[in-house]
C-alpha cells in the first residue's frame, strides 16, 4: 500500500488503487448520466429564449445615429411624417434550420432602475426578459414578462385633428358601447383584384362592434407580451379596447380558433418576417394559441421559434428592419456607419430559409423613416436624413423606397427556386399621432373607444399606396407557383386610436399619464398595439386567410 507524504508532515495518506473495472463502471455511468441530462434539456427546456432585441447590424438602434455611443450626442429626430420603429434586431444569419429540436437559449437579468417616469430612452427598445416555464404564470407576478424600454415613435400624420379632440383620460362606461357599430365606407382602397386574398367576401371593410364576451386570452394568461404592449400590465384604466371585434360587411368573421388553426398548420411553419410590428402580431398569435397549447421554445440567438408539439406546427420570427439588404460598409461617397439599403436586393439574411417556410407574413414600412442611404443598380439614387452633398439632384425619397422595396422582396419571394408557400403581405399599420408627433406633442392620450369618422392621414395613404402598387407588379412577376396575398387592414385600423399604449408604456407607478396643465401630452407610444387589443383581429384575418388556400373558408354571410 502507497503512501503520500504531506507537506506539513501529517501522516501519509493511503492510496488505495482501484480494478480497472470498477473504472469502467465509473466513466459509464457517467456518461448514461450526461445522455440522459442532455436528453431532458432538449425534450424540456427550462425556459424561452430571451430575444433581447440586439442592436442592428450597423451598429445602431432606432434612437441613436450609426455607431453612436453616446446618449447624449447625435440623436437622431426624425421628421414628424415618419415614424421609426421600436425594436432591435435579432441577427438572422447562420443555418438554424438544421436542427428544430434546439434549445439554445440566451438568458440576461432584469436590470434595475430601468423606468423613470417620462424619461426618453435613448438608445433603441431594449428587451429584457427573464426565464418563462411552461405554467401559467402568477397574475400577481411580473417575473415571468419581457420587460422592454420603449422608444417613443413619430408621427406619420399631420395632426388628425377632429378625432374626439375632446377625449378625457376618464373610463369610460362599458354598458354604454356593448351595441354601438362603428361603420366603414364599403368601396374598396384599390380596385386591383390582385391586392385582396383570393375568394370569398371583402374581408377589409365592415364596421367594429363592441362584443361583451371579452378577449381571447388576457395579460395573466399569456406570459409571452413585450411589456410595452402590455397595456392593463402597465395600468391603463379601461378595458373595452379589448373587446372591439370586426365584422366584414359580406360576412361574419369567426372568433380566432386556437385548435382549428393548429389542425390546419399541421406539421407546418409560420414565420412572422419584418420590424417589430412584426413581432406584436406573432406575440398576438402566440398568446392565442398558448390557451390551448403551451408551446415549447425552440428559438436560438437567429431566431425565434415556438413548437406545438401536439400538431408540429412551428411558430418563427425573424427580425429584417427594411426587408432588403442592408450595409453599413462605406459606398462611394456614404461612409462607413451609416445603413446603406440596396433596394433591388432582398434581405438575405432570411432567403436562405424560405424553403423551409410554408405561410410567411410580412410587416415593414416604419423604418424608412430612419437614416439611410438608397441605393439602385449600384449606383446612391436617395437617402432619409443623409444627403450632404444638395447639389447632387435626389432620385428616389423614403417614399418611393418602400414602394421599390415591397417589389423587391415579394418579387425575389414569389421566384424563389423550391418556395411554393403562402405569403401574406399585411399592409401599412397606421399610427395615431394626433396635433404633431411623438416628440411635438402628437397624442392618443385619453382615446377609449374607436373613431366615428377616419381622418385622412396623408403619408399613411401614400404609403399604403405604393405597397399596394409593388405588390401588384410582383404578383406580375410570379411564377414559382407561390401564392401572394395582401392582407389589406389599413383602413379598417384607421379607426382604432383606442389600440395603442399611449402613456401606459411600462409598470413605472409615477410615469405621467395625463397631460399637463397647459395641455401637453405624456410620452406615449400610438404606433404599435395593446395586448390583448385590435391586432388580435389581424391574426383572425390571417387564420381565415389560410382556410381558404389550404381548406373551407370560415366566413358566413352576414
Amino acid at each position: 500500500m502507497a503512501l503520500v507524504k504531506s507537506p506539513k508532515g501529517f501522516t501519509g495518506i493511503p492510496v488505495l488503487p482501484k480494478s480497472i473495472s470498477s473504472i469502467v463502471v465509473s466513466v459509464g455511468g457517467l456518461a448514461l448520466f450526461l445522455i440522459f441530462a442532455s436528453w431532458l434539456l432538449i425534450s424540456y427546456p427550462v425556459g424561452p429564449t430571451v430575444h433581447g432585441y440586439l442592436f442592428t447590424g450597423s451598429g445602431s438602434s432606432p434612437l441613436l445615429g450609426p455607431n453612436n455611443n453616446s446618449k447624449n450626442e447625435s440623436v437622431i429626430l426624425l421628421p414628424r411624417d415618419s415614424p421609426p420603429d421600436m425594436d432591435d434586431k435579432i441577427p438572422s444569419s447562420g443555418s438554424v434550420f438544421s436542427n428544430f429540436s434546439s434549445s439554445e437559449e440566451i438568458t440576461q437579468p432584469i436590470l434595475p432602475g430601468l423606468f423613470n417616469g417620462s424619461q426618453s430612452v435613448e438608445g433603441g427598445e431594449m428587451g429584457v426578459e427573464t426565464e418563462v416555464n411552461d405554467k401559467t404564470p402568477d397574475s400577481a407576478s411580473n417575473k415571468t414578462e419581457e420587460i422592454s424600454l420603449p422608444y417613443p415613435p413619430l408621427s406619420i400624420g399631420e395632426g388628425e385633428t377632429g378625432v374626439e379632440t375632446g377625449a378625457s383620460d376618464k373610463t369610460p362606461d362599458s354598458s354604454s358601447n356593448k351595441t354601438q357599430e362603428i361603420s366603414m365606407p364599403s368601396p374598396p382602397l384599390s380596385q386591383n383584384p390582385s391586392k385582396t386574398d383570393s375568394g370569398g367576401c371583402d374581408l377589409y371593410h365592415g364596421n367594429w362592434f363592441f362584443d361583451s364576451s371579452g378577449p381571447l386570452y388576457t395579460n395573466n394568461t399569456c406570459p409571452i407580451i413585450t411589456q410595452m404592449q402590455n397595456c392593463q400590465g402597465n395600468g391603463r384604466p379601461d378595458k373595452d379596447y379589448e373587446s372591439w371585434r370586426w365584422k366584414p360587411s359580406q360576412c361574419v368573421l369567426p372568433r380566432f380558433d386556437a385548435k382549428k388553426f393548429l389542425e390546419l398548420m399541421r406539421g407546418k411553419t409560420l414565420a412572422f418576417i419584418g420590424d417589430s410590428v412584426a413581432r406584436n402580431q406573432m406575440e398576438s398569435m402566440l398568446c392565442l394559441l398558448w390557451q390551448v397549447e403551451v408551446p415549447k421554445n425552440r428559438g436560438n440567438r437567429h431566431m425565434q421559434r415556438w413548437f406545438f408539439k401536439s400538431t408540429s406546427v412551428m411558430i418563427v420570427r425573424i427580425w429584417s428592419s427594411w426587408l432588403v439588404h442592408q450595409t453599413s460598409d462605406p459606398f462611394d461617397f456614404a461612409p462607413k456607419g451609416v445603413s446603406k439599403l440596396h433596394l433591388d436586393a432582398p434581405d438575405e439574411g432570411f432567403m436562405e430559409f424560405l424553403p423551409k417556410f410554408d405561410v410567411v407574413v410580412l410587416s415593414s414600412g416604419h423604418w424608412f423613416a430612419k437614416q439611410s442611404v438608397y441605393i439602385l443598380n449600384n449606383e446612391i439614387v436617395g437617402g432619409q436624413l443623409w444627403w450632404p452633398d444638395k447639389s447632387r439632384p435626389m432620385k428616389v425619397n423614403n417614399i418611393e423606397a418602400f414602394g421599390i422595396s415591397t417589389e423587391t422582396i415579394l418579387t425575389a419571394i414569389s421566384t424563389y427556386p423550391n418556395y411554393t408557400g403562402l405569403t401574406i403581405v399585411r399592409s401599412f399599420s397606421p399610427d395615431h399621432y394626433e396635433g404633431g408627433a411623438w416628440n411635438t406633442g402628437g397624442s392618443c392620450t385619453g382615446k377609449v373607444k374607436p373613431a366615428t369618422e377616419l381622418v385622412e392621414n396623408g403619408f399613411t395613404n401614400i404609403m399604403h399606396e405604393k405597397q399596394v402598387t409593388g405588390f401588384n407588379r410582383a404578383v406580375q412577376k410570379s411564377n414559382n407557383g407561390s401564392k401572394l396575398r395582401l392582407m389589406d387592414i389599413t383602413e379598417a385600423f384607421g379607426y382604432r386610436h383606442d389600440g395603442h399604449p399611449g402613456p401606459f408604456r411600462n409598470p413605472d407607478p409615477n410615469k405621467k399619464t395625463k397631460r399637463g396643465p397647459h395641455g401637453e401630452p405624456p410620452p406615449q407610444d400610438c404606433l404599435h398595439w395593446c395586448m390583448p387589443g385590435p391586432v388580435d383581429t389581424w391574426n383572425e384575418i390571417v387564420l381565415e386567410i389560410i382556410h381558404r388556400e389550404y381548406g373551407d373558408s370560415e366566413t358566413s354571410p352576414a
